[in-house]
This record gives C-alpha cells, sequence and structure tokens, in this order.
C-alpha cells in the first residue's frame, strides 16, 4: 500500500524555503549546485549574473493551500536585483548564503540579456508539492 504524506510533513520541505532562503539569484547556466548559483559566470564554477538579498524569512511565505491538491510557498518579488556580471540570464536559483545551500531553482519564462551594473526584476512565483 502507497503511503501519503500529511500537511505537516509536506509544509516540513517547504518551511526551509520559507526560513531559510536569504538570496534569490539569476544565472546563465542551470544552477545545480550551490557553487553554481553563487559564484559569477567568470568564475569556472558558477554561473551567477545577478542577486537580490532578502535575509532569512523574506524570500518566501509561510506554507499554505494553492489548490485543493497542492501546497506551496511564494516568493517574494524581485523589484530592484542587482546585475553583477553581464550575459544572458536564463534560470533563477533560491539559495541560503547562510548555510550554504541551493533550496530551489527553474528557468526563467524568457531569457533577458543583462548588463552589469543594472538591476533586474522578477515577479513573484510559486513553488509547490502534491498533497496527494
Amino acid at each position: 500500500m502507497a503511503a501519503q504524506l500529511e500537511t505537516i510533513s509536506i509544509d516540513a520541505g517547504l518551511t526551509g524555503l520559507h526560513t531559510n532562503v536569504t538570496h534569490i539569484t539569476v544565472c546563465a547556466a542551470e544552477p545545480t549546485t550551490y557553487a553554481l548559483a553563487t559564484l559569477g559566470s567568470g568564475s569556472t564554477t558558477g554561473a551567477l549574473l545577478g542577486y537580490n538579498s532578502f535575509g532569512a524569512g523574506s524570500a518566501f511565505g509561510a506554507p499554505g493551500t494553492s489548490s485543493t491538491s497542492l501546497r506551496a510557498v511564494s516568493s517574494a518579488a524581485v523589484t530592484a536585483g542587482t546585475i553583477t556580471t553581464s550575459g544572458t540570464a536564463a534560470w533563477w536559483a533560491a539559495v541560503d548564503e547562510t548555510g550554504s545551500n541551493l533550496y530551489a531553482h527553474g528557468s526563467l519564462s524568457a531569457t533577458q540579456v543583462v548588463t552589469a551594473g543594472n538591476t533586474f526584476s522578477l515577479a513573484s512565483f510559486n513553488i509547490s508539492i502534491p498533497q496527494h
């Protein structure tokens, strides 16, 4: 018989995003590791083009129901992120710089050429886990 996770178990995973993520970054390549998400694309191990620092507990809201079958957290919108390296942004990442952890990443809805010294914005988005 297959087990079903209860809301408390699902929320435990989503709570890490809410309580620990400090930054949302934009990257040139898929940021599958913390190093890729946080080191500049000019390095041999990084893809980072820019970041927005929120501080722990401010990048994502608390877990809640987004539909009858999903539990989710919503990100804060990025309104004035800092571009540190010129390139083409294609990915985002949610990282905890205090603990050096990558919590989530995904592709942007469209790539965007960015220039060092400029700012970027990113609309709020959801990260969800099926409830049943």
